[in-house]
């Protein structure tokens, strides 16, 4: 493994921009995580986590549907 994927603090920089994410659920609003996974190209899991990530940071929002989330935009996003 290399130090090519750590930023200046030595943390490993995000494979994944948050606008890909964020594009993703703009696409498919309201999106379901796994959709959000394709369109941008990684896993469900990791889609999930950022997507969490960004509802925390006030930039998506989520509501339960079933047993699936499904995100949509933030209002001032």
């Amino acid at each position: 493994m290399t130090d090519e994927t750590r930023d200046e603090r030595g943390q490993f920089a995000p494979e994944y921009a948050d606008e890909g994410f964020l594009d993703a659920v703009r696409a498919h609003e309201p999106a379901g995580t796994s959709e959000v996974a394709d369109a941008v190209g990684c896993t469900t899991q990791n889609a999930d986590y950022r997507l969490r990530q960004l509802r925390d940071a006030g930039y998506v929002e989520s509501k339960k549907v079933g047993r699936s989330l499904v995100w949509m935009l933030a209002d001032d996003t």
